[in-house]
C-alpha cells in the first residue's frame, strides 16, 4: 500500500481534508491512476480558488503525463465550465475543487468525454485501488501540457440558453461566496440590460466572508438581507465551484430548489413543447404536476447527479432539476448549471412582468419538511419497519422509500456514506405536514 486513503473516495467524487487526508504525493498517483483507466490520449484540467488547488493540480498533472497522457490545462473555472470544457473538447475532465466544503478540503470531480459522469460503480473505484497498489501501465511517451483559455467559449454558450432580448432592467444582488462565481458572473451579467449588485467577489480560498454553502440558512439569510437592502429583484447565491444557484425573491424569501425547477420547466417546455423532463424522487409534487400541465412528459429518478444523467442519456430528456440547486440541460452536455439556471429565471422574469414574489405563488401548493437526517444504527431494518407501518399508502422503493397518500407523501432514504436516514414530508396544510413529519421522526428515531 502507498498511503492513499480509501476515505476520500465518495459515490460521485473524491474528496477530503488538506493535507492530512489528501496530499500532492496521493493526487500524484491519481493523476497516474485516472490516465491509466481512461485509455486517452489526453484530458482537460482546471481548479477552483482553494488554497492547496494549484499545488495538487500541479501534482496530478505531473502523474497524468509520466502516465503518457496530455494535458490541456484551463486553469481557473467553475466546475460546469469544466464540463463545458469536456462536452467541447471532446476530452474527459478533472476539476480540483471541494465544492461547498470549508478550506480545509479539496478534491476531484471527474468526467469521460461529453462530460459523462464518473462515480464509484463507473470508476472511481478502480482508481481508487490502482493508486493504491502503486501499480501503473508503463507509458511509450511522457505527456505533454498545454494551456488553454475557455472563460470567453463558456460565456457565449451559456448566453445561448436565452434570447436576451427578453430581459427587462433588473436589480440582481449575487453572491459568489469567494468562489468560482466571482470568476464567472462579471462577463455574462456585462452583456445583460441587469445592474448587478455583488457580494464576495474576490476568489479567495480562505473564504474570509462565509463558507461557500448557500444551503445553509445563515447564508440565505445574509443574501436575503443584501437583497432588501438593495431593494433588488432578485438575488442568487453560488456555492464554492458554482455549479450550484440558489434564489431568493424581491422579498428576501428563499425559493426551494423544487419551485426553481417548476419555474424553469414552465420556460424550457414552451421553448420545447413535449420534451421529457427529470426530476428526483424529493422534488415536490408540485414539479411533475407543472411539467404535466406545460405538455411535457415527468420522467422520475433517484437523488445524484450520475443517475439524473444516465437517465437524460437513455430518455433523451431537455432538463433534470433536483432538489438541491442542482440543474442539467440536455444542450450542456446534460451537465448541471446554476448559471444556466438563474439566466433562464431572468428571462421568465422579463417576459411575465410581475415581481418573482407574485409569479412564485402559484408554486406554492404544498408545505414540504425540508431534508431532516436522523442517525440510525441499522439503515435497512427501519426502512422495512417504516414500509409496515405505511402498508396502506402507494410505495415504491426506486431510493429508500416513497409512500404516497391523497394529501401528503413522504420519502425516506439512506446516506451513501454515513449512518443516516434522510426524511422528506409534503403535504397540503403546513399542519398535516408537521404532524406527519413528528410522526415519521419519532419512528425513524424510536
Amino acid at each position: 500500500m502507498t498511503g492513499v486513503n480509501p476515505d476520500i473516495f465518495k459515490a460521485y467524487d473524491i474528496r477530503g481534508t488538506y493535507p492530512d487526508q489528501l496530499n500532492e504525493d496521493t493526487f500524484r498517483k491519481l493523476g497516474r491512476s485516472y490516465a491509466a483507466f481512461l485509455g486517452e490520449d489526453s484530458m482537460i484540467v482546471g481548479r477552483d480558488m482553494r488554497l492547496s488547488s494549484p499545488s495538487l493540480s500541479r501534482a496530478f498533472t505531473a502523474g497524468v503525463n509520466e502516465q503518457g497522457v496530455d494535458v490541456i490545462d484551463i486553469g481557473l473555472c467553475s466546475t460546469d465550465m469544466l464540463y463545458f470544457a469536456s462536452g467541447r473538447l471532446n476530452m474527459p475532465g478533472a476539476m480540483f475543487t471541494a465544492s461547498h466544503n470549508p478550506k480545509q478540503y479539496n478534491g476531484l470531480k471527474l468526467c469521460r468525454r461529453e462530460a459523462r459522469p464518473i462515480s464509484i460503480d463507473t470508476g472511481i473505484a478502480e482508481i481508487r485501488d490502482m493508486a493504491q497498489s502503486g501499480e501503473f501501465p508503463e507509458p511509450a511517451r511522457t505527456g505533454t501540457v498545454a494551456e488553454r483559455a475557455m472563460l470567453d467559449e463558456y460565456v457565449d454558450h451559456v448566453l445561448s440558453f436565452i434570447d436576451i432580448g427578453n430581459l427587462r432592467p433588473l436589480k440582481v444582488v449575487v453572491d459568489a461566496g469567494n468562489g468560482m462565481a466571482g470568476l464567472i458572473i462579471p462577463p455574462v451579467f456585462a452583456r445583460l440590460p441587469v445592474e448587478l449588485v455583488p457580494h464576495c467577489f474576490e476568489l479567495d480560498g480562505s473564504f474570509p466572508d462565509h463558507q461557500p454553502s448557500p444551503i445553509e440558512p445563515e447564508n440565505i439569510e445574509l443574501l436575503s438581507g443584501w437583497v432588501l437592502e438593495a431593494g433588488a429583484d432578485m438575488g442568487m447565491a453560488f456555492d464554492g465551484d458554482a455549479d450550484r444557484c440558489f434564489l431568493v425573491d424581491d422579498r428576501g424569501e428563499p425559493i426551494s430548489g423544487a419551485l426553481t425547477n417548476a419555474l424553469i420547466c414552465t420556460r424550457i417546455l414552451e421553448t420545447h413543447p413535449g420534451e421529457k423532463v427529470i426530476y428526483n424522487v424529493i422534488n415536490s409534487w408540485v414539479v411533475p404536476e407543472t411539467i404535466r400541465e406545460h405538455g411535457g412528459t415527468p420522467v422520475r429518478e433517484r437523488v445524484g447527479h450520475s443517475f439524473i444523467k444516465q437517465t437524460m442519456l437513455e430518455t433523451g430528456a431537455i432538463y433534470g432539476g433536483e432538489h438541491s440547486g442542482h440543474y442539467y440541460f440536455r444542450d450542456n452536455y446534460r451537465a448541471d448549471s446554476g448559471i444556466i439556471a438563474g439566466l433562464i429565471v431572468l428571462e421568465i422574469m422579463g417576459l411575465d412582468g410581475r415581481p418573482l414574489s407574485e409569479m412564485l405563488k402559484l408554486y406554492k401548493k404544498y408545505s414540504a419538511s425540508g431534508e431532516i437526517n436522523s442517525e440510525v444504527a441499522d439503515k435497512q431494518a427501519k426502512l422495512d419497519e417504516l414500509a409496515g407501518r405505511y402498508s396502506d399508502g402507494k410505495q415504491d422503493f426506486l431510493d429508500g422509500i416513497t409512500v404516497e397518500y391523497a394529501d401528503w407523501w413522504f420519502n425516506v432514504r439512506p446516506s451513501n456514506t454515513e449512518p443516516l436516514l434522510r426524511l422528506n414530508v409534503e403535504a397540503k396544510t403546513p399542519a398535516l405536514m408537521e404532524e406527519k413529519r413528528d410522526e415519521l421522526l419519532s419512528v425513524i428515531r424510536e
